[in-house]
């Protein structure tokens, strides 16, 4: 069992005039914090990292760890051109992390064997655990299950954010016991716990945070029918909060409740005046859990 255990926020970056807005994004590592979620991942595709250079990434990070002890820290580490992004990690490796999430190189769609280098080459490098993120309709490229089971053989790859889609895929790697599964579909949380993942990776969990705390502990006391319905109260959130791309609705979500704004960089644009509207109407209602 890995370190990757329960809910974690990978957290928006909050911009104002187009700069980080780092009063913004203290304040809501600190909100998060108060409501126990089990760590931050820090510049992932809900944060925006492709619309951030190198060096704000590391700023991003930097701030974090200013409030978030390292061991509940997770660094994103993106990119196609491996010989950059090992110089990239060894920047990041310089600063206290828990570890790294890292997905398949993006467009350029690499054979299975390819797959298996980067990895491995990646994993090598790394003095902290790896969580493989595998997110196809993003990078392009499927994993094919014989591969990714060879590819979390490797002593530093711990954990999977697993947006793969293939449940059979998702059913080999919990069943293989080599590495934690980490849920990164939010409407699929509750299965996936009670399946055996071993917690989640949650944009939805920036709102209504204690409710996704209070599900992942419910499954993990065997509180199944707690569990489930406080999942149900969750579902009209979740659904919301993806009806636009990520992270626009939940950036909106937030700027409702006053903890940032809602800024996006280019080409990403703010939630719709409909998912605002309907966001409104939900965090107005009462959806304790």
């Amino acid at each position: 069992m890995s370190a990757f255990q329960g809910i974690w926020v990978p957290v928006v970056t909050p911009f104002h005039g187009g700069a980080i807005d780092f009063i913004g994004l203290r304040r809501l590592v600190s909100h998060l914090l108060e409501k126990h979620v089990a760590g931050i991942m820090v510049c992932t595709t809900t944060g925006e990292a492709a619309a951030l250079s190198r060096e704000e990434q590391l700023a991003v990070l930097d701030a974090v760890l200013q409030l978030v002890p390292a061991q509940r820290v997770v660094m994103g580490l993106s990119g196609n051109n491996q010989i950059e992004l090992l110089q990239f990690q060894r920047e990041i490796l310089k600063r206290p992390v828990a570890g790294l999430l890292v997905p398949a190189p993006s467009y350029i769609r690499p054979s299975q064997a390819g797959l298996e280098a980067f990895f491995r080459t990646v994993a090598d490098a790394s003095s902290v655990p790896i969580i493989l993120y595998d997110i196809p309709y993003r990078t392009g490229v499927t994993f094919e299950q014989a591969t990714l089971l060879s590819i979390v053989a490797h002593e530093r790859i711990v954990a999977i954010k697993d947006c793969g889609g293939n449940l059979a895929t998702t059913l080999a790697v919990i069943a293989s016991g080599q590495v934690d599964v980490l849920c990164g579909e939010d409407i699929q949380i509750f299965n996936a716990l009670c399946l055996g993942a071993s917690g989640a990776i949650a944009a939805s969990a920036h709102v209504h945070t204690e409710g996704f705390v209070a599900l992942y502990q419910q499954v993990r006391d065997n509180q199944l029918a707690a569990a489930r319905a406080t999942f149900f109260q969750l579902l009209p959130l979740i659904h919301t909060l993806f009806i636009e791309p990520n992270p626009a609705p939940v950036k909106a979500a937030l700027a409702i409740e006053g903890l940032i704004g809602s800024e996006l960089r280019p080409p990403m644009q703010r939630a719709s005046d409909t998912v605002i509207g309907r966001l409104e109407m939900l965090l107005g209602a009462d959806c304790s859990v």
